[in-house]
């Protein structure tokens, strides 16, 4: 048995000592961000996702010898435990082959096999399974006894095949043979329950599906799951039986006499009836495991892409909740994103209703200096944004702000919190608002499965997606940095070394004695250790400090380092800091030391050029186009903008203010090949799309972001823009005259409609 540390180096392809300088740092309650960020020197500089992958690698590695300690003491107590099967269950490297080794010896419930024991029957079972020649039906008739429930010879050779049956399916090389060849040849196959068709719309692409199990896709894994699970779909996962059995004959039957006969039988009953659906149900975890896994890095991904979009910053905010009949609820915030004011407004209810809100909206536009207005992008949201933008409100920025999971925020334990006196409509408001100042501060309140970059969040794994998305907002929260003074105890919590309680305890903490001054004074805090000191000090920023490095990414244990280099130069840390042209003179290889590295120096100096820096994007407003408000309202060839909501395996989702994403497959993203749709597009990235189809009846649209899409003949692409014009100009009319249903075109009807086309271009 390899040492763990050999095993993963091996299988990561990174040194030992990396791999073991990270286990013990990790066993001494290290955690990722604060190793892969000032633990470089020891661990060769390995990334989060390195160190990340030597946690969970270890885990199971030790998880897999708890198994096996498990396993030998109860084959110990069994009294099966040889030299040769401990030497087995030793050098097992997968649970799979440890549980195929344990399977014969393991107590289970009774099974035909157990019963034909109880009969007296092995011995029989154990003379048939060796083949030799014999009189079988002498032998077998020696085994009739009628108290013991053997009444026939049939019901003696019967019994003798149930035992080798079991013995078949339980063989360790057998399972092996069969694992593989299930892994290699088994087709999903996926149809529709009968009467479940229109029930199962969505699942029509699966209503008739067969895919090997080996190449196919997570979504179309978890999709017919889904399915199955739903009782729509009939799903089965399985190999051709005649190369199954032809494999097992090939070890199990070794010659062609009445015996062998036996064994035949044996065998064919033995797969059927246990070794197939034992294979089958291990290919369905393990295929779920696999998509699983998939999904929850996909998810993860949009998630990080999402917590760590651009914010704006802080400003006086006027947000808005949009709504119909029940009106829109408006609330007011001052750059730290505290409640002035909230309102409710009825632009959509009638002319005086409109007149009002218009009033409404330009007084506290004038009262709070309002720089930006965030409107919420669910039901009316469109319309809202109409409706502010016709105000042309000067020096206002007005963006459209996805608010998925604002309500579940705004019904939290959280937002009681925050707003005890206030219902639920104005604690949605607020969260909108907030989202655009800082998407981070205010989306890490929220259950991460909540806020709308998932397709299959209750699919898969719950805790396996909970650790990963906590993963994903620690990494996220501490690549930022938290502004001490100001963060809310959610986002505290993130902070490496600290969790809810410190979190709690650094607030109360700050209400009683006031700011922070520095970060040494956060070991004041009641139960804020060394430890966590240490692990929590680098992420937090404390802006107007009494000492400068306070505002970096720096850690304490280096300050003094610092101290150095500004008094090698005859300067200060704080002129140090302001003047680049001395940054320059620093010579990091004059400071090496037996822990203190180039990575770490590298790092000194880049928080010296731009302490603090936030790695986010500058953010930049988005508008969607005027008057494409509804999925009724799109046409093909349209060229809209849109934001990225949601990346997947098989491409992107993207919103283009009709209340329904768009989906830009792999391949029109790009003119070239595209295997990962991360390469060309982030989550909220700003695109242009080209309508290619829209199924109103599903719900679905695609799109394209080809650049050669409708610009290969100029006189058809002016035709089309000529045509959204139109159709722009007609979202006047009532909604009920402009609502065509329009239905994909098949190869035909496209035909026909470029021959009408160029046809017109002629006339």
């Amino acid at each position: 048995m390899l040492a763990h540390h050999k095993i993963i180096a091996t299988e990561l392809k990174v040194a030992e000592k990396q791999v073991t300088a990270t286990i013990n740092l990790l066993d001494e309650g290290a955690t990722v961000p604060f190793i892969s960020r000032y633990r470089k020197e020891l661990t060769g500089s390995l990334d989060e996702v390195q160190v990340a992958a030597i946690r969970d690698r270890v885990l199971q590695l030790r998880d897999l010898d708890k198994r096996r300690e498990a396993i030998l003491k109860s084959m110990n107590e069994l009294g099966k435990l040889t030299p040769e099967l401990e030497k087995q269950i030793n050098e097992a490297e997968t649970i799979s082959l440890l549980e195929d080794i344990y399977l014969p010896y393991k107590p289970k419930r009774k099974t035909r096999a157990s019963v034909a024991k109880e009969k007296g029957l092995e011995p029989l079972a154990l003379q048939i399974f060796d083949q030799k020649n014999f009189d079988l039906e002498a032998e077998a008739d020696k085994f009739i006894d009628t108290e013991k429930g053997v009444s026939t010879l049939e019901e003696a050779l019967a019994g003798a095949r149930d035992i080798i049956a079991e013995m078949i399916s339980e063989n360790a090389e057998a399972r092996t043979k069969m694992r593989t060849y299930f892994q290699e040849k088994a087709v999903f196959k996926a149809e529709v329950i009968k009467g479940k068709e229109e029930e199962g719309i969505k699942y029509k692409d699966y209503f008739e599906w067969n895919e090997p199990v080996k190449t196919a896709a997570s979504h179309r894994v978890l999709a017919m799951r889904r399915g199955e699970k739903e009782l729509i779909l009939r799903l089965d996962a399985l190999p051709p039986a005649e190369d199954a059995l032809a494999i097992l004959e090939n070890q199990f039957v070794l010659g062609n006499n009445a015996a062998s006969k036996q064994v035949q039988q044996a065998l064919e009953d033995g797969y059927k009836r246990l070794l197939e659906p034992a294979m089958e149900t291990e290919l369905r975890v393990s295929t779920k495991q696999k998509a699983d896994e998939e999904a929850i890095r996909v998810f993860a991904e949009n998630a990080r892409q999402l917590l760590l979009a651009a914010p704006m910053g802080q400003k006086n905010v006027l947000a808005i909740d949009p709504g119909f009949r029940t009106g829109c609820k408006v609330v007011c915030l001052d750059k730290q994103g505290q409640l002035l004011e909230n309102t409710a407004i009825y632009p959509h209810t009638g002319q005086g209703n409109v007149k009002n809100a218009e009033f409404t909206i330009q007084q506290l536009c004038e009262k709070y200096d309002i720089e930006a207005i965030a409107i919420g992008n669910g039901t009316a949201g469109r319309e809202t944004e109409a409706f502010v933008r016709s105000l042309n409100l000067p020096h206002v920025t007005i963006v459209m702000v996805n608010e998925s999971g604002a309500s579940i925020y705004s019904a939290s334990e959280v937002a009681r919190e925050e707003f005890p006196t206030q219902d639920i409509t104005v604690r949605g408001a607020v969260s909108i608002g907030r989202r655009l100042m800082d998407p981070l501060a205010e989306l890490v309140k929220i259950d991460p499965k909540s806020i709308g970059v998932g397709q299959y969040q209750h699919d898969v794994d719950q805790n396996k997606l909970q650790a990963s998305l906590d993963d994903t907002v620690i990494s996220a929260v501490n690549a930022v940095g938290v502004e001490l003074n100001t963060a809310s105890k959610q986002i505290l919590a993130y902070v490496s070394g600290l969790g809810p309680t410190l979190a709690q305890n650094i607030v109360d903490y700050r209400n009683t004695n006031g700011a922070f001054k520095n970060r040494e004074s956060l070991k004041k805090v009641p139960r804020l250790g060394d430890k966590a000191y240490e692990q929590a000090a680098g992420f937090l920023r404390i802006r107007n400090a009494e000492n400068v490095l306070d505002t970096s990414g720096v850690h304490p244990e280096r300050y003094a380092l610092v101290d150095k280099m500004a008094k090698d130069l005859g300067t200060t840390v704080s002129a140090l800091m302001k003047d680049p042209q001395l940054q320059k003179q620093i010579k990091p290889l004059q400071y090496v030391t037996d822990d203190i590295g180039l990575p770490t120096l590298n790092d000194i100096l880049k928080e010296l050029a731009k302490p603090g820096r936030d790695p986010r994007e500058q953010f930049e407003a988005f508008s969607f186009t005027d008057g494409v408000n509804e999925i009724a309202d799109l046409r093909i060839g349209m060229k809209l903008p849109g934001i990225v909501t949601n990346i997947t395996n098989f491409g992107a989702f993207v919103d283009i203010g009709v209340h329904q994403d768009g989906l830009v497959h792999t391949s029109q993203l790009a003119s070239r090949f595209v295997a990962n749709p991360n390469d060309i597009v982030k989550v909220h990235q700003k695109v242009e799309v080209t309508v290619m189809e829209v199924d109103v009846a599903r719900k679905r649209i695609s799109l394209s972001m080809k650049t050669e899409v409708g610009s290969k003949n100029k006189e058809q692409g002016a035709r089309i823009k000529e045509q959204n014009t139109k159709n722009v100009q007609s979202r006047s009319q009532p909604k009920a005259q402009s609502r065509p249903q329009a239905q994909p075109k098949d190869a035909d009807g496209d035909l026909q409609e470029k021959l009408a086309k160029l046809k017109g271009m002629f006339k």
